[in-house]
């Protein structure tokens, strides 16, 4: 508690309150000062995929830092170049070029630039962009504007008013909402924020008809969804359509900051030097991060082990539905997976979750999300299981007009 009363006298009152620190991690498990463990089925966010401390990571950081910390973009450096490169042999995007920013909200902004520019290229007013109802894309100014979520715009107003705002289960309203005067359709493949809710092929389907038909850019935020979390290394990769334009953060250098905006075609071509830039984009060290979670993975064939906890969770997920009468769904795609709950007690589950140090989040009213790392055991997912097994049977004796949780 001393650590949680210094921070609520000196850091801004951003989030809630914290009423718990961790001073050490160690893959799937967090330690606090007392030493005792917690089992982390958030990862930070869907951040920290490899677990914590991962020893790949710490090596590549640890080196690099002995070398180089920083040159800034006027130069290049070989961690940035060699990431770039991967992202284009695992987008399979032959052409794909790279900009480098420190987060999901800076990679957003830079999409949506690059995306005014290019329509620009057409018209001057090709600039507006179609998002979904229920999305998420960043806390800076262009970004809030592109979320889908009122609430959080209101203490901002106005705002830029470039964004039209559909539904995120509507193809026809967004087919409608594409005009000449747009230059792009934002899009989550999985609403991560927004509960955990897998976007229709349909959608999909009718945002890329509509980016064809007029000229603009389909742009694809995979901040939560890539580098594995969904089950290939992108999201879009088991969808039905290719976006033009990708974004990623979040477990690209396991917990380093990061970002990625990734073009292919001719959005690639967009940027000219001046359009855009940033001091610390493509910093050696989260760039050599990076550079060692690619290789994790691959070398040890995470894809794959990350898909059978996935299976295994769901099945066990299903189980708790079978059993608790307060679950009543599972959305999502491999370790990224929303319980839906029959009433708004996501809070009380998170916090009886946390009473058994499983550490979950209510991403919405009614859903739970989680979000293990890759390198989750199997007795690990187990051992989530029951605590949320027993999580839903707390909650559901404290709720009136229950009968217990047991079906």
């Amino acid at each position: 508690m001393e650590l949680t009363d210094r921070a609520a006298g000196v850091l801004m009152s951003t989030y809630p309150p914290a009423d718990l620190a961790f001073e050490r991690g160690r893959g799937a498990a967090l330690f606090d000062s007392d030493g005792a463990a917690w089992l982390d089925f958030l990862c930070g966010l869907a951040v920290t995929s490899l677990g914590h401390a991962h020893p790949a990571v710490t090596r590549a950081v640890s080196d690099q830092a002995t070398r180089l910390v920083h040159t800034s973009n006027l130069f290049v450096t070989e961690p940035a170049v060699a990431l770039a490169e991967r992202l284009r042999r695992l987008t399979g995007w032959v052409d794909a070029r790279t900009f480098f920013t420190q987060c999901g909200a800076s990679a957003n902004e830079a999409a949506i630039k690059l995306a005014r520019k290019h329509g620009r290229r057409t018209h001057p007013d090709k600039v507006r962009v179609v998002t979904l109802e229920g999305s998420f894309h960043g806390r800076t100014l262009a970004t809030l504007e592109a979320t889908g979520q009122p609430d959080k715009h209101e203490p901002f107003r106005p705002l830029i008013g470039y964004v039209d705002t559909v539904a995120h289960d509507d193809p026809e309203a967004l087919s409608a909402a594409v005009t000449e005067d747009h230059c792009a359709v934002l899009l989550e493949p999985i609403q991560g924020e927004g509960g955990v809710r897998v976007i229709d092929d349909a959608v999909l389907r009718a945002a890329r008809d509509a980016c064809d038909r007029v000229g603009a850019l389909l742009i694809y935020d995979e901040v939560q969804t890539g580098v594995g979390r969904t089950g290939p290394w992108f999201a879009f990769q088991d969808g039905p359509v290719t976006p033009d334009v990708l974004t990623l953060a979040k477990a690209l250098a396991n917990g380093l900051p990061i970002g990625a905006c990734v073009a292919r075609g001719a959005a690639g071509e967009v940027f000219e030097p001046g359009d855009h830039a940033t001091t610390f984009g493509g910093n050696p060290v989260t760039c050599a991060a990076a550079n060692a979670v690619v290789d994790t993975i691959e070398s040890e064939n995470l894809l794959t082990t990350a898909a059978a906890r996935s299976r295994r969770l769901v099945e066990g997920l299903e189980r708790l539905i079978d059993t608790h009468d307060l679950a009543v769904g599972v959305r999502g795609r491999g370790l990224l997976l929303g319980l839906e709950l029959a009433r708004p007690v996501a809070g009380e589950i998170q916090a009886a979750c946390r009473r058994r140090h499983l550490i979950v989040n209510a991403v919405a009213p009614d859903v739970v999300r989680l979000a293990p790392p890759l390198i989750v055991e199997r007795a690990e997912v187990d051992l989530a299981l029951a605590g949320l097994g027993e999580a839903l049977a707390e909650v559901a004796d404290d709720t009136p007009g229950t009968d217990g949780g047991a079906s």
